[in-house]
């Protein structure tokens, strides 16, 4: 038996890069999907290339939808769930870099409109399944991160904003449903060549950067991490053998995360694979003093 087989799960963003993989991965192991992404001719191309694959039995259904507007949200989370008895599975995939430059120099409303797209549009998502996941005491929640939550990313403030808040938002909300049997995890699937990487590249050192744009192209040059990568980690958090680890940021690339059943208890109790403030002490300098 193929671990998602008869669990359904909604993907955003599942027209193009890692979004179509994680499409084509799920329908692989057995799920009903549906799934949204803002350009009609490319969903409508991936929709078909879905159909191609699934077995007998297994349902794919699309609808073009931005995660920005309210109503395209509750128009695709209705569609999803009178296609279907029940939804297992919610992937917060849709995303965009934004702005590239210096935070005084970029366009404020382009600024605002990645963290409506980025953040906003997670918690839109969120917002709109989260009574079905708890009516039904389970529910699997994978929100994407990116390198912008773990570390500065200068040039690239509304990315790096609106990401390390998916991860606090990912924290929170595993904590708020533990009760419901509900797990709310995030994904770092690594330096991916995507469009993403190609808008940096189209949009130059001068405003992203020397250093990054320099590392962009080394990054394209040898291949960067596999989409695949980040998908055989959303399948691990989708599948029954992940119920009860929650509340964690995992890296697809660097991070054991097919061990982590079996440390369950212990990470449980832990702050691994959490986003946790630095002190002195934790550095090694307890002669700073402490209040």
């Amino acid at each position: 038996m193929k671990c998602l087989e008869g669990r359904t799960a909604i993907i955003t963003g599942a027209n193009q890069g890692l979004g179509r993989v994680l499409a084509e991965k799920f329908v692989e192991e057995g799920a009903n999907l549906a799934i949204c992404a803002r350009d009609p001719a490319k969903l409508n191309e991936t929709h078909q290339v879905l159909r191609g694959k699934i077995a007998r039995g297994q349902r794919v259904v699309s609808m073009p939808a931005d995660v920005s507007k309210a109503e395209d949200v509750e128009a695709f989370v209705d569609l999803a769930l009178t296609r279907n008895n029940k939804i297992d599975i919610l992937i917060n995939n849709a995303g965009i870099y934004g702005p590239m430059g210096p935070l005084e120099e970029v366009d404020i409303d382009e600024w605002i409109r990645a963290m409506d797209i980025n953040l906003m549009g997670t918690v839109r998502m969120c917002r709109a399944l989260l009574p079905h996941f708890k009516q039904n005491k389970y529910g699997k929640i994978i929100n994407l991160s990116g390198g912008g939550a773990t570390a500065p990313l200068p040039r690239f403030s509304a990315y790096a904003a609106s990401k390390a808040a998916v991860v606090r938002l990912t924290e929170t909300l595993a904590e708020e449903t533990k009760a419901f049997g509900i797990d709310v995890n995030a994904i770092a699937p690594g330096a991916l060549n995507t469009r993403l990487l190609d808008e940096v590249l189209e949009s130059g050192p001068d405003k992203v950067g020397e250093d990054f744009y320099q590392k962009a192209l080394k990054q394209k040059e040898n291949g960067g991490a596999p989409l695949e990568s980040g998908a055989r980690l959303a399948v691990f958090l989708a599948a029954p053998d992940s119920d009860g680890i929650t509340g964690r940021l995992l890296s697809a690339v660097w991070d054991p995360w097919q061990d982590l059943p079996s440390h369950r208890d212990e990470l449980t109790q832990s702050d691994i694979y959490t986003l946790r403030r630095i002190v002195p002490s934790d550095r090694g300098k307890s002669d700073w003093g402490s209040k």
